[in-house]
């Protein structure tokens, strides 16, 4: 698929997914399915162990487009069609193989504020806003991704008000697990990104299973399901390699099987 919205770099097993869509990065159909697109690629490629998602310009993502809803429905069907690709392309992200970082540059809003979510790791620059605005234009939405997010006072909050809240405020009760100035930011995702590139890339994909996974299971199902991953990664030639590396004092070299 040809990319307009969506740009891409790999650079030693990083993936750089940056948001090009003058000015704010509002997302339309064609935006959401090169996202999608982009994402459900990274299950395949054995040159991407983990991505980050970041904004061109001072916007990370200001959500949908909303001139696109005003004429979204012409025939029976579109707005089903439409629901269907909101649910997946983020969807893309959390399910994607592969670890992603969110690194957030500027105002995260609506839509924008749900690609962060869906994201495995989430830093922002201490410029950066997070809300969800669908109040203000009468309608809703955030609830099912805030309530596994924040607690329950502070997700209600940010729905029924449409504050804009600041990074310094996810930062201190724990969503984002780095705030610093904007320069810094991208420095800050790739030696995030860099350290989790370095392990066992088998190990890394099925990690990422196990939580995802885990997150929607009883606790005891979950802890077996992780135990069975455990005995599956046991027998890889990665995780010998890393004993074997473990006990020589040397860095590990990772085949990937």
């Amino acid at each position: 698929m040809s990319l307009e919205f969506i740009k891409v770099e790999v650079q030693d097993f990083v993936a750089t997914v940056t948001m090009d869509r003058p000015p704010v990065n509002a997302q339309n159909a064609q935006f959401r399915d090169e996202l999608m697109s982009v994402f459900d690629a990274f299950n395949d490629r054995d040159d991407v162990r983990v991505a980050i998602l970041t904004g061109a310009g001072k916007v990370f993502c200001a959500g949908a487009d909303i001139k696109e809803r005003r004429g979204m429905v012409k025939q029976p069907g579109d707005y089903a069609r439409h629901n269907r690709t909101a649910r997946e392309y983020t969807n893309s992200i959390r399910e994607c193989a592969i670890p992603v970082i969110a690194a957030v540059n500027g105002a995260a809003l609506g839509a924008g504020f749900g690609l962060m979510a869906a994201c495995d790791i989430m830093m922002a620059s201490d410029n950066a806003v997070f809300g969800m605005p669908e109040i203000d234009v009468g309608l809703a939405g955030g609830a099912a991704m805030l309530s596994h997010l924040v607690g329950k006072s502070f997700g209600r909050r940010i729905i029924f008000t449409g504050d804009r809240i600041p990074a310094q405020d996810l930062y201190r009760i724990g969503v984002l697990v780095a705030c610093v100035p904007r320069e810094q930011l991208m420095d800050e995702a790739m030696k995030m990104a860099r350290t989790i590139a370095s392990k066992s890339p088998m190990a890394m994909r099925l990690a990422k299973k196990a939580y995802t996974v885990c997150e929607n299971m009883p606790q005891r199902d979950g802890y077996r399901f992780e135990q069975d991953i455990t005995v599956q990664l046991s027998h890889t030639e990665d995780a010998k390699e890393a004993q074997r590396a473990f006990a020589e004092k040397r860095p590990p070299v990772f085949k990937g099987r």
